[in-house]
């Protein structure tokens, strides 16, 4: 294990180099080339110290594994021109260790898989390593499709007509700015009168904040069950980044992510950045 990272980082990718991570991989390493810095990446082993006490073959396999994985990512980070920051981490939770690792790093922004390997769970929208991340993270995070790509035609910002915090629409924008991309912002609503005048209203607001970033912006509000209305607005506008919030506390994230958050981040065919809003001494992430 490589000694404990003290420097605070911008972006840290977070791993097991399966076919799954290939997308988190390559958009990671793509943010790291575009702006000329090392990439922080943390490696989670899952390991059962009383198994491998009694079985020490089974250690020996994983660290054999675990150093291969190594050097084929360094070799492909190298290939990129990106240096690395390597660590690997062993414990029983790889979500824990990943959570860790963010937190040892002071990390403003974390890229993961969307899914794991095939098999018994192949079904879930989500990977439970995934969610348990995302729901806990001390930051944001960027949850990677395996055929995702850096984006390049437009940023989506979904917009939670309840909610008055406007720290994802400031971000989608400050990447749009930055991306020179169009961005859209969209709301979703139900029928009744009330619900579309909250709409409306936030729309206006995230509309100014966004104007302020001097980006080109659209808004618009959708009808209907919000995960299906995100995920087909994305779509049809040729999105390919997606930006929502995570609320609350973390039992309170926890449970939110199990509804809509959860459906958009499984259904996107497009990179989904789940804002985490920064404490006042913090900053949001930059890509």
């Amino acid at each position: 294990m490589d000694a404990h990272p003290t420097t605070p980082v911008a972006l840290l990718l977070a791993t097991q180099h399966t076919e799954q991570d290939a997308g988190a991989e390559a958009l990671a390493l793509a943010l790291a080339q575009r702006r000329g810095a090392p990439l922080a990446v943390v490696l989670p082993i899952e390991s059962n110290a009383e198994l491998e006490m009694a079985a020490p073959d089974v250690a020996a396999r994983a660290d054999d594994e675990a150093g291969r994985r190594r050097e084929a990512l360094e070799a492909q980070a190298r290939a990129a021109g990106v240096a690395l920051e390597l660590r690997v981490r062993r414990g029983p939770l790889p979500h824990a260790e990943i959570l860790d690792e963010a937190k040892a790093r002071g990390a403003a922004l974390l890229v993961i898989r969307r899914r794991g390997r095939r098999g018994l769970l192949a079904n879930l929208l989500v990977g439970e390593m995934v969610r348990n991340v995302v729901a806990h993270a001390p930051c944001s995070v960027l949850v990677v499709p395996r055929a995702a790509a850096m984006w390049q035609r437009r940023v989506l910002v979904s917009l939670d007509p309840t909610s008055p915090d406007m720290t994802p629409v400031s971000t989608a924008a400050a990447i749009a700015a930055e991306c020179g991309l169009p961005l859209s912002v969209l709301a979703v609503a139900g029928p009744a009168a009330e619900a579309m005048q909250h709409a409306e209203r936030a729309l206006q607001q995230a509309w100014s904040a966004a104007r302020g970033f001097g980006v080109a912006v659209d808004a618009a509000t959708r009808v209907g069950r919000p995960h299906e209305q995100v995920v087909a607005g994305a779509k049809q506008l040729g999105a390919d980044l997606l930006v929502i919030g995570r609320h609350g506390s973390d039992s309170l994230a926890h449970a939110w992510l199990g509804g809509v958050a959860q459906k958009v981040i499984g259904l996107a065919e497009q990179p989904v950045l789940v804002c985490i809003t920064p404490s006042p001494s913090s900053t949001g992430p930059r890509t």
